[in-house]
């Protein structure tokens, strides 16, 4: 039986527990923030979410000074006791952070901290420091933030806690019809107009992007060739570069002028070559069923 993995995570208010859950929560874990101690067994033997059944997320759950009925000491306690269980993977996360970044943090948003509502944010540092020794001697990772931003804090978390088969983003290659309007959420979008037009040969305009005759009269337009070779390259350097930079979702837009014909066979021809580099895109043609119409091909694109 695979055991559950459960990632606790605690630390300094202000140190960078909110990026750490958020970060984790795009790698795929479950998160729970601020669990109080009491609901931990509840929440261990609950059911996964709906839709997850048969899938082994990882959970993550922060627990500090903002949890009800905080006290170190008895988490301490808790989390020796869990590990002793067969079916969990328990692991700890401290974030630890200079007073002075921490000051500065405070002042720059205007927070107050949870240990100091009515004084300095100094003193509550110090009680909060000194509150959670018990939990920062118990962590097997110690994170000091102190220098990181909070893109590098996202970093760090996804080099050292993405999980094979939950982390990887959502890649999607659409094709579209400029005439219909722009996908929405598109991250690259190429426009495929410049390309011999299928729509204005009667043999070939019903036809699709799918089908062969369609491919063979766009692949003989001469700049197709180094314009795809061109696209497959740069598409190979951006999206593992786009990936590095935690997105949860990559859209790539091919347009033509209809939707059905010029974008869709360069869309698919895409999808192929990022399969081939390892990725695993979801190819989808929006216009696909559209009806075509001369009025919306007007122009130059008679070839």
């Amino acid at each position: 039986m695979d055991r559950k993995r459960i990632l606790l995570v605690t630390g300094m208010s202000g140190a960078g527990t909110s990026t750490v859950l958020k970060t984790l929560e795009d790698l795929g874990w479950e998160v729970v923030d601020n669990l109080p101690l009491i609901l931990l067994d509840s929440l261990l033997d609950a059911p996964p979410p709906a839709g997850m059944e048969g899938r082994n997320r990882p959970l993550a759950i922060s627990l500090g000074v903002r949890t009800r009925d905080f006290d170190p000491h008895r988490v301490v306690e808790r989390v020796e006791r869990l590990k002793d269980s067969p079916r969990l993977a328990i692991e700890s996360l401290f974030l630890n952070c200079g007073g002075t970044e921490l000051k500065r943090r405070y002042a720059e948003t205007r927070h107050r901290h949870p240990l100091a509502l009515d004084r300095a944010a100094d003193d509550g540092i110090a009680y909060e420091r000194a509150l959670l020794g018990p939990l920062r001697d118990m962590a097997d990772r110690l994170l000091d933030t102190t220098n990181m931003t909070s893109n590098d804090l996202g970093q760090w978390i996804r080099a050292n806690y993405a999980v094979e088969g939950l982390s990887e983003p959502v890649l999607t290659v659409t094709s579209f019809g400029f005439s219909k309007g722009l996908p929405r959420n598109a991250d690259l979008v190429f426009d495929m107009r410049f390309l011999r037009n299928p729509h204005w040969s009667a043999d070939l305009r019903p036809g699709t992007g799918l089908d062969k005759p369609v491919i063979d009269y766009i692949r003989h337009d001469p700049a197709y060739e180094t314009t795809m070779e061109q696209l497959e390259a740069l598409l190979t350097t951006l999206v593992p570069r786009y990936i590095a930079s935690g997105k949860s979702y990559i859209t790539i837009a091919i347009g033509c002028t209809g939707g059905r014909h010029r974008s869709v066979h360069v869309a698919e021809r895409i999808a192929g070559r990022l399969r081939q580099n390892g990725f695993s895109p979801t190819v989808m043609h929006r216009d696909l069923g559209a009806v075509p119409k001369d009025s919306l091909e007007a122009g130059p694109a008679k070839q």
